[in-house]
């Protein structure tokens, strides 16, 4: 439809009319519009209450209220959209009415409807960048558009009509800028001496801002100068870091100084800000005579908190291990953060802000504050005393010790002080910070340190950080050139143990924990790879240093005992790798008697049990065992009681005691005040704590009292000899003896002739291994009875026992007739055995002793010379 728009005769369309009576979203692309600075490609159209609304962003009220057009309400909710082409004529009529634009004319657009009876439009004319809005109503009234950016009107559109004078067009330059908000003209300067601002929006609608750069300040005249000279004049404050990089430090001034201890130190102490302090802890790691920081540690004594940062990125608050997952995490009084170069925790005290950075081998520390504030610490004054500054409660008693080391011959001190004076040229030059501090700590380092774990680029490391701190200045380039290719932190998220520190393992750049070199002296001087092995009561352990094993190129997880289930533990804490058996699981452990020694041998090695020939891995063997000695009791007085000894084999330990009763159940000991009668029988028992009884018995090899302390006494009288009791008195009687870990004996009490004195008694033990053996003594080993039906009964109440000689072919078994009459011991001379003994009792035995229990019978021979194997232990029971 042709419409009134400038008295056209004719018009050229893009597309035909689209009427539309509803929100509607309309493609602008072919004729975009630059409404103030912001060039658009659709067109949203929506009928309020009050207004037919053109938005560019979204339809007006559905939260994207930025920039719209608020028309006339149409009479009814209809309206007409179309896009027309360049018109010569209508150029010329615009830019004489809107004389800023000069730009040539490409299409436009426009929305069309009846209001107050007449046909009005709103048309968006492109000029290029530029854009005029045009407004036409030819009824009588006033209609008022109005123009928003961002919500907030910009400018308003007016047409009157009257009787007697007719508008009936406006025009708009909705060309412009926009800066922090605010809209600008085409052709507009803006200009702010009080803060060196300028802008301006020229006449292409070409946004141009100007300031003070970021390293200066504006002096309020429009004029700028360098942020440190304005600071200096205007605002002066403490600026200031102090580096601390492996064993030197770099004060706030410049000084250097080296810390070759293992101590902790207080690197700034605040006196008006009496509970605050930042510590460094130093450990050595690859040579003993040189240390690096370690650890730093912040105290807010006040708040009660603790913050320590570790090697790893690892941080600690109060001792409890925090996990930081967020940018900046806050504990109290700390801000916390983390990322791939380190740990930062920031403070803000009074009037100072405190930034402390660790990235396991440097730390800085970025002071702000006051101008001639008192600082106390390293970080105030390297060139102070290290013992005034020393932290006895929190360092080691051992800590000042120093060590040497061997001279490493692969240190090029030349080669490595040219590398820190790199620091002198491009692109360090372009920082006004001093370098030489820097370059003396690099060179005193690395020419008594050797070139690892990328320790030289942690200096140059340091200087660019120290620049951006205090310059805000980026060191382009600085990694290529010096070939310290890796910005993150050196073993991030890695953990090692107090006796550790994080490495390079390859010159990749791979890590591992490795052996501080104190720490691993001590075994590599002794030529082991762990702690001596630890024996119990009932098991064993050992324990090797999982950073020697690496050293070594041992896998842990591949090592095992005599049986491969029994694997090492490592401790997560302190890396050490335990292997261990016990009664209950013995590991393949095998137990050997070795002279007076019992010895249990096991072997941690890596070898899979496989049967090839070959292998390509390095064979690992470790032999370890436990070793219980056999040992003498000592001087153990009759009214004494009992005696306890604690045997030590080694390192494995078990306990021997002794102890003497008036009665056979052994339930009244004899105490220093007992009365004791002569002949009266005393009862002993000989226990053990601590030894295994499936493996092992106890066996009492000999027992003597003498009338003195020591066992080698003037006058000796012996109870029991060879595991058996003395023949020469019947009153001994020996029970138990190798059958467990404990056994007894009894015997009446007697006094030296001639003597009055104490009496003490001594007992020799053996231990015996059961496995496979019998611990009972040989002269006690029960034998063979003689067949009861080849035995006569002479009467229903006699028991018959026998003796095994093996000398005799014909019948190696002899009868002896015991009655209930028999004595309860009792000897037997040869030419006295009652009869039916044949043949005669063998002549090289002098007697035969008998022992008569209730319902048991034992019997023992006894000769000129002691028992030997054919003599054997008799038994046999009553009514046989």
């Amino acid at each position: 439809m042709l419409r009134p728009l400038l008295y056209l005769s004719a018009l050229i369309t893009f597309a035909g009319a689209q009427r539309f009576t509803a929100s509607s979203e309309f493609d602008i692309s072919s004729c975009p519009i630059t409404y103030y600075g912001l060039t658009h490609q659709r067109a949203y159209v929506n009928f309020t209450r009050q207004n037919l609304v053109v938005c560019f962003s979204g339809f007006y009220g559905s939260g994207t209220d930025g920039d719209c057009i608020f028309g006339p309400l149409p009479d009814t909710v209809s309206a007409e959209f179309e896009q027309y082409q360049r018109i010569p004529l209508l150029e010329t009529i615009v830019k004489y009415s809107v004389p800023s634009i000069d730009t040539s004319m490409d299409c436009y657009f426009s929305f069309s409807f009846q209001h107050n009876r007449g046909y009005s439009t709103l048309a968006l004319i492109k000029f290029g960048p530029r854009s005029v809005l045009y407004v036409y109503s030819p009824a009588e009234g006033t209609v008022v558009v109005d123009v928003q950016v961002d919500g907030t009107t910009a400018d308003k559109v007016t047409v009157t009509n009257t009787p007697t004078r007719r508008q009936t067009r406006g025009y708009l330059d909705i060309s412009g800028c926009r800066y922090a908000g605010d809209v600008y003209k085409p052709a507009t300067e803006v200009n702010s001496p009080e803060t060196c601002f300028r802008l301006t929006c020229d006449k292409d609608a070409v946004l141009r801002t100007s300031s003070c750069g970021p390293l200066e300040r504006c002096l309020g005249n429009g004029s700028c100068i360098p942020a440190a000279l304005y600071d200096a004049i205007f605002n002066p404050k403490l600026d200031e870091v102090c580096t601390v990089m492996g064993p030197a430090l770099v004060d706030f001034r410049g000084g250097v100084t080296s810390v070759r201890d293992r101590c902790s130190y207080s690197l700034l102490s605040l006196p008006s800000v009496p509970d605050f302090q930042v510590e460094a802890s130093f450990q050595e790691r690859r040579r003993k005579d040189v240390s690096f920081l370690d650890s730093v540690t912040l105290r807010l004594g006040g708040l009660g908190v603790r913050v320590h940062l570790k090697q790893g990125g690892r941080v600690l608050v109060n001792d409890a291990t925090l996990t930081l997952n967020s940018p900046g995490q806050l504990v109290p009084g700390v801000e916390l953060s983390k990322d791939l170069t380190g740990v930062t925790a920031k403070v803000s005290l009074s009037n100072f802000t405190i930034s402390v950075f660790f990235d396991g081998y440097t730390s800085q520390i970025h002071l702000q504050g006051p101008v001639g504030s008192a600082l106390h610490g390293l970080c105030d004054n390297a060139s102070r005393s290290l013992a005034d500054l020393r932290l006895p409660e929190s360092s080691s008693t051992s800590c000042e010790t120093q060590f040497t080391d061997t001279n490493d011959s692969t240190i090029s001190c030349t080669k490595m002080t040219d590398y820190c004076n790199l620091l002198k040229e491009a692109p360090f030059s372009a920082c006004d910070i001093d370098p030489e501090p820097y370059i003396t700590a690099c060179t005193n380092t690395l020419c008594s340190y050797p070139d690892q774990d990328g320790l030289k680029c942690q200096f140059l490391e340091a200087y660019a950080r120290t620049c951006q701190l205090m310059r805000n200045a980026t060191l382009v380039g600085w990694r290529t050139k010096t070939e310290c290719s890796h910005p993150e932190a050196f073993c991030q998220d890695r953990t090692c143990s107090d006796h550790e520190f994080c490495g390079e393992k390859t010159v990749s750049g791979d890590t591992r924990c490795f052996c501080r070199a104190i720490f691993a002296s001590k075994y590599r001087d002794s030529n082991t790879l762990g702690d001596p092995m630890v024996c119990n009561q009932t098991s064993a352990s050992l324990t090797l240093a999982n950073c020697l094993l690496e050293d070594e190129g041992v896998d842990y997880a591949a090592l095992h005992l005599k049986d491969l289930t029994c694997r090492g533990r490592m401790d997560e804490e302190t890396h050490m790798v335990t292997f261990s058996f016990n009664s209950t699981n013995r590991c393949g452990t095998e137990v050997m008697n070795n002279n007076n020694q019992i010895v249990y041998q096991n072997t941690i090695s890596n070898h899979d049990g496989s049967s090839s020939v070959i292998t390509r891995r390095d064979q690992v063997f470790i032999d370890f065992s436990c070793v219980y000695s056999q040992e003498a009791i000592k001087a153990f007085k009759i009214r004494s009681s009992s005696v306890i000894k604690v045997i030590t084999s080694g390192v494995w330990n078990y306990t021997l005691t002794m102890k003497a009763y008036t009665d056979a159940a052994r339930t009244q000991p004899v105490e220093s005040d007992t009365q004791v009668r002569l002949d009266q029988s005393i009862w002993v028992e000989l226990n053990t704590d601590g030894l295994d009884g499936d493996l092992l018995s106890i066996v009492t090899e000999s027992c003597w009292a003498t009338n003195q302390e020591s066992d080698n006494g003037s006058l000796r009288y012996d109870l029991i000899k060879n595991g058996c009791a003395n023949p020469a008195d019947p009153t001994v009687r020996v029970e138990g003896n190798g059958e467990g870990t404990s056994n007894r004996f009894s015997f009446n009490m007697f006094q030296f002739s001639g003597r009055s004195g104490n009496i003490y008694m001594h007992c020799k033990l053996q231990l015996c291994v059961k496995e496979g053996n019998s611990c009972i003594p040989v002269h006690l080993q029960t034998c063979s009875w003689f067949p009861p039906s080849s035995v006569p009964r002479l009467r229903p109440q006699a028991s018959w026992l026998c003796e095994k000689d093996t000398s005799s072919s014909s019948n190696p078994f002899i009868p002896v007739r015991v009655t209930e009459e028999t004595p309860r011991r009792k000897h037997f001379s040869p030419s006295s055995l009652p009869a039916p003994c044949f043949p005669p009792l063998s002549p090289r035995f002098s007697s035969l002793e008998v022992f008569q229990d209730p319902g048991v019978f034992r019997g023992l021979c006894t000769g000129s010379r002691p028992p030997v194997s054919s003599a054997m232990c008799l038994e046999g029971s009553e009514g046989i």
